[in-house]
């Protein structure tokens, strides 16, 4: 058994260690789970073991000290840092032990109210007003003694310089207004592109960002970043007092301090538990990155009577929520085989939770978003994962290097058929040019089996592969051929799966023409434009007559993917295949659509580029529809705007030499769904 004095020794260097990175050099070293996992740790052992308690603990301390670049304020009012509950049960424990402490004080007859407000994964800032005039802008440091970064506070442009009379409240001889200051996410992605184009490390999560730039000895450069605050609570307030937290949300408003508008104040824990939950609901929608909810008691004079234990109070908790990024080991980057033959690299990661899900593997999309984000294989690395999109690896963590990493290196034969890989002067991956390729042709199948086309349940990736193996499939029209004596010969099919398998194939049959044509697999040819397509050839026989020109009609089929669809349709293979379908009972066509009412984007043109955080590109597209736009795929003087994700490339530097206005991903969502 390890010793308890050993062990708290061992915690105390590693937390220390952690706060300084975290802190003061805005370089992360550890997840903030295995931090708090650390202090729950730290906290039991020394509430088992009392005499061995440091007394620069860091269960007693907030934070870490200045760094020492900026002057040193003391703050009038130690700066607190919030207790941890994860999930109800554990808010509940919270609130048990705050009514003991309600009671204690002879208050329990008062009415209990919460105010539930988000925890903004930001920097905490005190703002320091004397007789109404904004003088100092300081951080949290280790609660007590921070850094003054007034003159980096000021480019903040929505923070009021002067208070004035609110209601019967006068303007308080000196007050400290606290608020968290952030980076708005759009802002964090472009901050980090830049970042990793000028061979600069990236920064590990949005905080991080904001840190380092209020962080910044020049206020010009801080000023070339959008940060922005919310503002949640008083500190030091002298004789000005509110009755309540809520009264002091309203006093903040009324000054023209930024305050969270969705901040709720609720009469049961149960409503603040359910509160916290549809903060967490709305995370992946939201323009700043949140890791909880705060929980208060409203009453001020309950919290001032029950005050704090250590360097937390009782009246105040943080309800946290799965971190979505995380720090891991990059094992190795090997390449998949697309349908059409690109070569896509993929990162195989030490499983790391994100986001509330083990993630072992990312995309990494090109060879030159490897070298663009500077990977090396062995690297500790920034994985981010928001909402439901695909975890991605953000970037590496240089200062991790212990030498032995090594550079990726694209093959130069495809390493299903060992074809020489070629790679065409305008695209930036490269591809195996033999359409008869394996790992090409099992691409084809799953695609054509995916939701997003055929929607055949039951043939899933393992199910397609293990098909071809046995030689039953060897192109998509091949599904309908297959037979339940075929598949009961196979390892792992029974009678029901076999049924269940065939049913779902059959009911494909008469998924309608545009699903077919998605399935078919065309570059270029997604739902949204095989959807446009079907409109202008809603037949096989007119498919196969269609000119340029006729495609080109469909909205958001512009030159690159007529070419696209024509040249699919100038193979001999290809033609053959759509016979066998036909033949095989599906459905080639269907009636022509009826005109699509006008909306906000009605006469636009709109191309999608990059990555974007909240949507896939496909969705995006889907989004322009709906509002009544056309979802191009290449950019042109006609272009309406661009909507600019993460690694914008070859597109976003055409916009801007024509001139095309380019928008981010929140002014896109705000114009078509209000986001």
């Amino acid at each position: 058994m390890t010793d308890p004095g050993q062990r708290i020794a061992e915690l105390v260097e590693a937390l220390t260690g952690a706060s300084r990175a975290y802190y003061l050099l805005d370089q992360p070293t550890v997840d903030d789970r295995v931090y708090d996992e650390w202090m729950r740790e730290l906290e039991a052992l020394e509430a088992g073991h009392p005499d061995l308690v440091a007394p620069d603990s860091p269960t007693s301390r907030v934070g870490a000290a200045p760094a020492g670049r900026f002057p040193e304020v003391r703050h009038r009012e130690t700066m607190l840092s919030l207790a941890n509950a994860r999930g109800a049960e554990e808010l509940g424990d919270w609130y048990r032990r705050a009514s003991n402490a309600i009671a204690a004080a002879g208050l329990g007859e008062r009415p209990i109210r919460f105010v539930v407000e988000p925890k903004i994964d930001g920097l905490a800032i005190s703002l320091t007003y004397e007789d109404g005039r904004f003088v100092r802008g300081a951080t949290r440091g280790d609660g007590v003694v921070g850094e003054d970064v007034t003159q980096n506070i000021l480019t903040i442009a929505s923070l009021p310089r002067e208070l004035r009379p609110v209601d019967h409240h006068p303007i308080p001889a000196v007050v400290e207004v606290r608020g968290e200051i952030y980076l708005p996410l759009g802002a964090f992605a472009e901050l980090n592109a830049g970042r990793i184009a000028a061979g600069l490390p990236a920064f590990a999560n949005p905080r991080n960002s904001a840190a380092g730039s209020l962080r910044q000895l020049d206020p010009a450069e801080t000023a070339k970043r959008p940060l922005a605050i919310w503002c949640y609570a008083l500190g030091y307030r002298g004789e000005f007092e509110p009755e309540t937290q809520w009264e002091t949300l309203e006093w903040l408003r009324a000054n023209g301090f930024p305050v969270n508008p969705d901040i709720e104040r609720v009469d049961s824990l149960e409503e603040a538990a359910a509160a916290c939950l549809r903060w967490e609901s709305r995370r992946a929608d939201l323009n700043m990155d949140i890791d909880g909810a705060v929980v208060k008691l409203d009453d001020m004079r309950i919290q001032q009577a029950i005050g704090a234990v250590g360097r937390t109070p009782r009246w105040a908790v943080a309800y946290k929520f799965a971190p979505t990024t995380a720090t891991t080991r990059l094992l190795d980057i090997r390449v998949n085989v697309g349908r059409t033959g690109a070569l896509i690299p993929f990162a195989i990661l030490e499983p790391v939770q994100v986001g509330g899900v083990t993630v072992r593997m990312s995309t990494l999309h090109n060879q030159d978003d490897v070298a663009r984000k500077g990977l090396l294989i062995g690297d500790m690395v920034i994985v981010q994962r928001a909402g439901d999109v695909i975890p991605q690896v953000v970037g590496p963590l240089p200062q991790e290097r212990t030498g032995a990493e090594r550079p990726f290196v694209m093959p130069t034969d495809c390493p299903a058929c060992q074809t020489p890989l070629v790679r065409p002067s305008d695209e930036v991956v490269w591809r195996c040019p033999n359409r008869s390729c394996p790992a090409q042709i099992v691409q084809s199948i799953i695609h054509f089996a995916s939701r997003g086309a055929m929607d055949i349940e039951g043939l899933g990736e393992k199910t397609v592969v293990k098909l071809f193996e046995a030689g039953l499939i060897r192109s998509v029209a091949d599904i309908y051929a297959l037979t339940p004596e075929q598949l009961l010969a196979l390892d792992g099919f029974k009678d029901l799966s076999v049924r269940n398998l065939l049913a779902a194939i059959g009911a494909s049959r008469r998924s309608p023409w545009r699903r077919v044509i998605v399935g078919l697999g065309i570059r270029h040819v997604g739902g949204v434009t095989a959807e446009a397509v079907a409109s202008v050839v809603p037949s096989l026989e007119e498919l196969r007559s269609a000119s340029a020109e006729d495609l080109a009609a469909a909205e958001g089929v512009g030159p690159v993917v007529a070419e696209a669809i024509l040249e699919f349709l100038s193979s001999e293979d290809n033609q053959r295949l759509l016979t066998r379908l036909a033949e095989r009972g599906l459905t080639m066509s269907e009636e022509r659509a009826a005109p699509r009412a006008a909306g906000p984007l009605t006469g636009r043109s709109v191309v999608i580029t990059g990555t974007l955080a909240t949507m896939s590109r496909e969705e995006a597209k889907r989004a322009v529809v709906d509002a009544g736009g056309r979802a191009t795929d290449s950019v042109s003087a006609k272009t309406s705007f661009l909507v600019a994700g993460t690694g914008g490339g070859s597109k976003l530097a055409k916009a801007e030499k024509l001139g095309v206005r380019v928008i981010d991903e929140d002014e896109f969502r705000r114009m078509v769904v209000g986001g």
